[in-house]
């Protein structure tokens, strides 16, 4: 066995102290999201007991070819409990070629609520963010709400929304939680459905109780459409165009809000290829928003903002380069073709940091009611294997974006129509 040179023993600590700085970070987020948990139900049920009447509200459906999931959004859209309004939900059709368009003219023709729009076929297939912006040179009212096609939104949760959005004259958006109504089908979907409220609990709900930033979602939202034109509504060339229109909500001086109270169920994967593509491409939107606005961000007020964008560079590219020398001086080690000469408890290093992470998961688990012996074999489980697949994903985005340098499309989820929540 032959021992690791001065550079690979250098790297090595680099790396361990790298991912240690970021586990911190972690676990400092997490701590604020249980702060942010506790203020956020206080102020949303302070709200909803005032009990005022609120404005109206267009709520807006992008959709393609979105037959198996359209009418379920549109029964949970109608069932809404709004004390105001009126109500118009706007569907945007994108040059669907199965029967989303005849479903949601059939449920029209029992609701004047319901509009259908079709993008004209020279303005077909330009993406989510062009269907949104010709939505919102139609609708009728000062407040959007944006939904995917497969969402099901708890029948109060724009009450909430909009009630937050007024709270504060600042606030140019709010956005809800999002839940994995198919989190039951496999175990593909119970990692995600622990992946999505581990970055609502920890992540976004941490940056709001800490420095009061909000990253909008693509789903389950409200935005004030005064800060919409001014901000020249959503860039057609982001494929995250919630995370690029959040930096230029807070560059035009507003702030965006996170109200986990406002709960909407959605479809996630239930295949690992499907999944794969889904995450690339929301990488991929991310390269975008770092290239867009890793350097002009400094200039924002709110510097944490420019972080965070620094966050997202440090996770897609310092944090994946360290993985991987640690991943790759471990096995050498393991398998006796290198020994690092550096004293140090690494084992019970990485024993702690698998430990941190099955306790983070399993306490934002808890917030929703989910807890026991299975959910902690279930996160240990999610952390070997689900975890260590956002390599591959990272570096199928890069392969894409910077060598095949492939064009940024409207590659819509594949559906499979999933059962109510619950």
């Amino acid at each position: 066995m032959s021992t690791a040179g001065f550079p690979l023993q250098l790297a090595f600590l680099a790396a361990v102290a790298l991912i240690w700085a970021m586990i911190f970070y972690q676990v400092v987020m997490t701590a604020a999201g249980f702060a942010h948990r506790i203020r956020s139900a206080r102020l949303t049920a302070r709200l909803l007991a005032e009990g005022h009447e609120l404005p109206p509200v267009s709520l807006v459906v992008p959709a393609r070819n979105e037959e198996l999931v359209i009418e379920e959004t549109l029964a949970a859209l109608r069932a809404l409990r709004y004390p105001g309004g009126p109500l118009e939900i706007v569907v945007v059709d994108d040059g669907s070629t199965d029967g989303t368009a005849a479903i949601v003219e059939r449920v029209a023709a029992c609701d004047p609520r319901v509009k259908l729009l079709r993008l004209p076929r020279q303005e077909q297939g330009r993406g989510k963010s062009h269907a949104l912006n010709v939505a919102l040179r139609s609708v009728s009212h000062g407040i959007l709400a944006v939904y995917d096609a497969d969402n099901r939104p708890e029948p109060q949760s724009l009450e909430i929304l909009v009630r937050r959005l007024l709270a504060r004259a600042k606030l140019g958006a709010v956005l809800g939680k999002f839940r994995t109504q198919n989190r039951r089908s496999n175990l593909l979907t119970r990692f995600i459905d622990l992946e999505t409220l581990a970055f609502q609990w920890i992540v976004q709900a941490g940056r709001c109780a800490l420095f009061g930033v909000g990253i909008l979602p693509g789903t389950n939202f409200v935005i004030r459409r005064d800060v919409l034109l001014a901000c020249g509504g959503w860039d057609e060339k982001a494929i995250t165009e919630d995370t690029e229109l959040s930096i230029r909500v807070y560059a035009r001086g507003s702030a965006i809000d996170f109200a986990p109270e406002a709960v909407s169920w959605e479809e996630e994967p239930e295949r690992f290829g499907v999944w794969m593509r889904q995450r690339t491409r929301w990488v991929r939107g991310n390269f975008y928003v770092l290239r867009k606005y890793l350097v002009s961000s400094w200039r924002l007020e709110n510097k944490f903002l420019a972080l965070q964008i620094l966050y997202l560079s440090l996770l897609y590219y310092l944090f994946l380069a360290s993985v991987l020398v640690s991943h790759a001086l471990f096995l050498a080690c393991a398998t006796g073709l290198l020994r690092i000469d550096i004293p140090g408890p690494y084992a019970l290093v990485w024993l702690c940091a698998v430990l941190l992470f099955v306790a983070e998961v399993l306490l934002v688990a808890s917030y929703e009611g989910e807890h026991g012996p299975r959910q902690i074999a279930l996160s240990a489980l999610m952390y070997l294997t689900y975890c260590q697949a956002w390599i591959l994903v990272v570096f199928r985005a890069l392969w894409h974006e910077y060598v095949l340098r492939a064009a940024h499309a409207w590659d819509k989820t594949v559906r499979v129509g999933s059962p109510k929540p619950g």
